[in-house]
């Protein structure tokens, strides 16, 4: 009989020479669909490789996401992946691991509070518990990022005018706003 996790547990995936999946747990070979559906259940899940031991959980999340993102299951919008390729190249690479897991953890925790107090807000989103601090965190990091771009702009372009900044800002805040609106109907 195969004891059922909790959902605190780590769900072991083990990945076979074959490059087959197998569910240590119920003792079954799974695909990405599946360990998609476990993390929506709220497991946590660890990919490993059996022969080698390497940890490849990494590498299979960012392809369950592209493959959403391919089918036409757009969360990120394209800005924001901009955003991340570019944050591999800066200085700010070693801000946006924290910024991301911090936001997403307020988001989470924002959810959590907005479901339970759902009955008659006007917009549970901006009534989240800090939604605020999420925004000012954002914009922060916003600005550290920007910083380190000479106006984020492209070699032998010119920085944009003082104006389109606050623009800019303003379709970060929307696109953003689109974003939370988008995982909140994920939960």
């Amino acid at each position: 009989m195969t004891r059922k996790a909790t959902k605190g547990e780590k769900l072991l995936i083990k990945r076979y020479a074959s490059r087959r999946l197998y569910n240590a747990e119920t003792s079954d070979y799974v695909t990405l669909d599946d360990i998609a559906g476990f993390i929506r259940e709220g497991r946590d899940v660890e990919i490993i490789d059996l022969k080698t031991g390497e940890d490849l959980t990494r590498q299979y999340l960012l392809q369950i996401i592209a493959e959403h993102e391919s089918r036409g299951e757009n969360v990120l919008p394209v800005e924001v992946l901009t955003d991340l390729v570019r944050s591999y190249t800066s200085q700010a690479q070693s801000i946006v691991p924290q910024f991301l897991a911090m936001s997403f953890e307020m988001l989470r925790e924002g959810q959590t509070k907005a479901l339970e107090n759902i009955g008659g807000l006007p917009n549970p989103l901006m009534q989240m518990p800090g939604f605020e601090a999420m925004q000012a965190q954002q914009q922060a990091f916003m600005k550290a990022m920007m910083g380190g771009w000479s106006g984020n702009t492209a070699p032998g372009q010119s920085a944009p005018p003082a104006d389109d900044k606050g623009d800019e800002l303003e379709e970060i805040r929307k696109q953003l706003a689109e974003l939370q609106a988008k995982l909140s109907g994920l939960g």
